[in-house]
């Protein structure tokens, strides 16, 4: 067995950075960009008035100005303004040629077109510059996963399509006798495919594009069509069949179609008969059956692995650090990663941590992670984990 660290440096080796492609911007949110981008335009690309008010030279209380015009968004004065002169003007419009301030509506008296300052005069000056948010040539760096921020400041930058990775596509092949699909009725001896639909559903968040390979049965013939139906994918993903048993065939397929097998078997809890690959083009990661531990590895394996694909820093799944709020005992030979909860008072572990427990998972929002052969932790003591 190799440890998780080794597993992750393996699987990398493994993974292909994906093409960039070009997509319209309202379509970009959650793609991860590529290349740098660079404004094409000053944000403003004037100076513009923060507040509905009126543009003045200067302005102390109980001035008084002669109102010459007016100036909204997308319309401005035309010419200057000079002393004892004002503009109306609101809120995004051209602040006019020599004003060096806006006094708001509400400090003025306004009688036909002469208003006068009131005592209640702020400090403004009410003037978002020329440029202050971004100039012409500022960029935006790459890699990074775009966001509706993002989106909104790519927009104002006036860059209409974003160079992002292509999303890689990943086929899900569930393998076993045992499994029927969510809806149908199962026999006596049959079970739910569940750990399909967790992937498939964690796959989606991190902006692949996972499509669902009919469910193989434990013979060769059948895992032979399910991978000739995973051609065109950029990763292939297994579940279940990557053990020893008699009906685990997984492996023995995929090596007779040619798969180059990197590793084997991972010094983890839950999700030690782990498998990884290349197969006619694709990369593979087998899977294990059990509804938790596949899980628990799409988070430790396949999340890094698709972010690598997407250009994004090849790194291990984030990690954050709380206290214990309740005591561990110590932990065995392979690095576990618990079911959990974080609340105010700290970090607790399940007291279940079976790997058919998906009603244990549902309710978790991290995997605490244990070292292997760590030594009981008490209260108050910092643990780290990645949060799901």
């Amino acid at each position: 067995m190799i440890s998780v660290a080794e597993a992750l440096d393996q699987l990398f080796a493994l993974t292909l950075t994906l093409p960039v492609e070009e997509v319209p911007l309202i379509k970009a949110n959650g793609r991860v960009l590529a290349r740098a981008v660079s404004a094409t335009r000053n944000q403003p690309p004037f100076s513009a008035s923060a507040m509905d008010g009126y543009a003045v030279v200067a302005a102390t209380p109980g001035d008084s100005f002669t109102v010459i015009g007016e100036a909204a968004a997308g319309s401005r004065h035309a010419g200057p303004v000079g002393a004892g002169e004002a503009v109306r003007i609101f809120t995004g419009a051209p602040v006019p040629e020599g004003a060096t301030r806006i006094v708001i509506q509400e400090d003025v008296t306004r009688d036909g077109d002469r208003i006068t300052v009131t005592d209640a005069l702020d400090r403004g000056p009410h003037i978002r510059p020329e440029g202050d948010d971004f100039r012409i040539g500022q960029t935006m760096s790459a890699p990074i996963r775009l966001t509706p921020a993002i989106v909104a400041l790519l927009a104002s930058m006036n860059i209409a399509k974003a160079p992002v990775f292509r999303q890689p596509e990943v086929a899900i092949l569930s393998t076993g006798d045992e499994l029927v699909m969510p809806g149908e009725t199962p026999g006596p001896d049959q079970i739910i495919a569940s750990n399909t639909f967790g992937l498939h559903a964690l796959l989606s968040d991190l902006g692949a594009r996972p499509r669902l390979l009919p469910l193989a049965r434990d013979n060769e013939a059948s895992l032979r069509t399910a991978f000739e139906l995973a051609q065109g994918a950029d990763l292939v993903i297994t579940i279940g069949g990557a053990s020893v048993g008699d009906h685990d065939l997984v492996g023995k397929v995929a090596g007779d179609l040619g798969m180059d097998r990197a590793f084997y078997k991972v010094a983890m809890r839950p999700g030690k008969p782990l498998m990884a690959g290349r197969l006619n083009g694709a990369m593979m990661i087998g899977l294990p059956g059990n509804p938790v531990s596949a899980m628990v590895c799409g988070h430790v394996f396949v999340a890094p692995v698709i972010r690598a694909m997407l250009g994004l820093p090849r790194a291990a799944a984030p990690r954050a650090q709380m206290a214990l709020a309740e005591p561990l005992p110590a932990n065995g030979p392979r690095e576990h990663y618990m079911r959990a909860r974080r609340t105010p008072e700290g970090i607790i572990a399940d007291q279940r941590q079976d790997s058919a427990l998906l009603s244990v998972l549902g309710q978790s929002d991290a995997l605490l992670i244990r070292a292997p052969n760590d030594p009981a932790q008490d209260i108050g003591a910092l643990v780290d984990y990645i949060p799901i």
